[in-house]
């Protein structure tokens, strides 16, 4: 398994990233795929919505899909089950994202040596969220 815990890592990700395409993001604001990245985007971080069934997310104009995205983004957020996993990989690696983050819980290891293989950073089965509040009370 890749070492998608090293918090140098992390902490590098976190510092170098400014956009940050949320595959899965939702609508209700309950569900993580919502409350993660409204609390990334109060951080600073600018959030892409990537829902086919969304037309806005936070203010933000909503995907359908990566390869859809406008602009490049330093951070693909995978908010889907790891069964689901592999297309987003593969589209990541297309755009050119140097890193792909999957929440906590999703875990997908081929997808993740193919992305390492292609040159990105992974994180697996990690919270962004907890992760950046870690980063925070270190440096407070």
């Amino acid at each position: 398994m890749l070492n998608s815990a090293d918090p140098v890592v992390i902490e590098r990700i976190l510092e170098r990233t400014k956009t940050i395409a949320v595959v899965g993001f939702s609508s209700n604001v309950y569900k993580a795929g919502y409350y993660v990245s409204e609390y990334m985007q109060q951080q600073g971080y600018r959030i892409i919505p990537v829902n086919p069934n969304l037309t806005k997310g936070l203010g933000e104009t909503a995907y359908p899909s990566l390869q859809a995205i406008p602009e490049p983004v330093d951070l693909v957020l995978i908010f889907r089950r790891p069964a689901a996993v592999p297309p987003f990989v593969d589209a990541a690696i297309e755009i050119g994202a140097p890193v792909v983050w999957m929440q906590l819980g999703i875990v997908h290891e081929d997808s993740a040596e193919k992305a390492h293989a292609a040159g990105l950073d992974v994180v697996m089965d990690r919270c962004i969220l907890v992760e950046h509040r870690r980063r925070a009370a270190y440096s407070a």
